[in-house]
């Protein structure tokens, strides 16, 4: 089964380009402090992402 055919694995793509998506506004000059709770969360989606596709395939973890 390729990754591309695996429904965990497409949304922990999605995932993870949200996650990165959601952590640039922090890294512009003078960002508020609402930024840094986009932080928080682009984390947290991003870590689940990458979880999700590593799992995604049969046998061991990566």
């Amino acid at each position: 089964m390729g990754l591309f055919s695996s429904r965990n694995a497409l949304i922990g793509m999605a995932l993870m380009v949200v996650g990165t998506l959601a952590m640039l506004p922090a890294l512009l000059p003078n960002a508020a402090q609402v930024t840094s709770y986009a932080l928080v969360l682009g984390a947290a989606a991003l870590t689940y992402g990458t979880w999700l596709v590593g799992t995604s395939e049969d046998g061991r973890p990566v």
